[in-house]
């Protein structure tokens, strides 16, 4: 079996995997008559992976960048394109943080020209700068009432 150094999957992932280990190891020494609590167990599998205790593994792996092996197409200052609630729009990155599960990343976006965010022939509300969450393919997890993504970059 070879263990993986963690950089190819997520702190969570890497968290539970870990915790599966844990309690893998629980259960073989149970069948040999062998009490372990869990807490015994996750100490023993961090220095299996040479760190001092459990504290220290899980420390090490959320603060572990994220992943880099897809980075996303857009860059502070790049000039998207796609739909915001489902109008079109163009407009500049203005900042990208990237979320501690390494696969979304929160952007500002200042839109060329405002965007009307409402549907209604008889009223409007103008958007020209939005925050919002989205995946390395560019769209947003967040959902209108209709399904739709609030944000699909397109280009």
């Amino acid at each position: 079996m070879t263990m993986n150094d963690g950089n190819s999957r997520s702190p969570v992932e890497a968290i539970q995997s870990y915790k599966q280990q844990a309690r893998r190891l629980r259960e073989a020494l149970a069948e040999e008559g062998r009490s372990l609590s869990h807490g015994e167990a996750l100490e023993m599998v961090a220095r299996q992976h040479g760190h001092r205790d459990w504290n220290t593994l899980s420390a090490t792996e959320q603060n572990r960048p994220p992943r880099r092996n897809s980075a996303p197409d857009f860059t502070v200052g790049s000039i998207i394109s796609g739909r915001y609630l489902n109008q079109p729009f163009v407009g500049e990155v203005l900042s990208v943080t990237a979320l501690a599960d390494g696969e979304h990343f929160r952007l500002a976006i200042h839109f060329a020209e405002p965007v009307d965010v409402v549907t209604f022939d008889s009223f409007s509300a103008f958007r020209q700068r939005v925050h919002a969450t989205v995946n390395r393919k560019g769209i947003s997890p967040q959902r209108t009432s209709n399904g739709l993504p609030h944000l699909v970059i397109e280009g």
